[in-house]
């Protein structure tokens, strides 16, 4: 006898992307999303600005409210509140958004690409005296464990000559230059490189690559590593 009892879907995978600043992290997060849609499967595009809950206008707006405190705010504001402030308000924006869109898209079936990745911030704030990194790796560490995280390493001198300009906060606000963007932005990188050691990350040297050779490297990577083909 056969039963009516409906199936559970597979839950998605999660895949993060980790890079300094100007490394392509949104560009292939783009195109990734795009080729899973195109192949057939479900999936679901996530950046910093990622609100919408679905069924749940209330829950969206209360989302949305937190995104505008954390990322839409005066830079005046930013620096009088401080870093362990941020800190908690960025490790509060991720909680909700892992918890309320990214947790029920897992657990429909659908993949989530998520370009904005916990993991940057992890790397600022282990070049930053003032907080401890102990504390910093606590207040994220119950996110949801990505299936396949991209480290996009390209040197700061190469990703400036990408970028083109750069904000105060890109510099570590340790001055206007390109030189300022440059030092603090190697250095985090030095952090990225041992949290991709430690963490088993697949890392591609974009500065040798151009942007189809990157996309066909993470292609090649969905379907060797969680049998995505796109």
């Amino acid at each position: 006898m056969m039963s009516n009892a409906p199936t559970t879907p597979a839950a998605g995978k999660l895949i993060t992307f980790v890079g300094g600043d100007g490394a392509g992290k949104s560009t292939l997060a783009a195109r990734l999303h795009q080729a899973l849609n195109d192949a057939g499967h479900a999936a679901v595009l996530i950046g910093k600005h990622s609100t919408e809950v679905r069924q749940a206008p209330e829950l969206s707006a209360y989302l949305d409210r937190l995104n505008e405190l954390v990322y839409r705010r005066d830079a005046r504001v930013a620096q009088a509140c401080g870093d362990h402030y941020w800190l908690l308000a960025l490790a509060s924006w991720y909680t909700l958004q892992d918890r309320l869109v990214i947790q029920p898209a897992l657990a429909a079936g659908t993949h989530v690409v998520l370009d904005n990745s916990h993991h940057k911030i992890l790397a600022r704030y282990a070049v930053n005296p003032e907080v401890s990194s102990r504390l910093c790796e606590q207040v994220f560490a119950h996110l949801t464990k990505p299936e396949l995280v991209f480290f996009l390493s390209i040197g700061a001198r190469a990703a400036l000559g990408r970028k083109g300009s750069f904000t105060s906060l890109e510099a570590g606000h340790a001055g206007g230059g390109d030189e300022d963007f440059i030092r603090y932005q190697d250095t985090v990188l030095d952090q990225m490189r041992e949290q991709a050691h430690r963490g088993g990350w697949l890392t591609l040297d974009v500065a040798q690559l151009d942007r189809e050779q990157v996309f066909k490297a993470a292609a090649t990577a969905l379907a060797g590593r969680l049998q995505l083909a796109v």
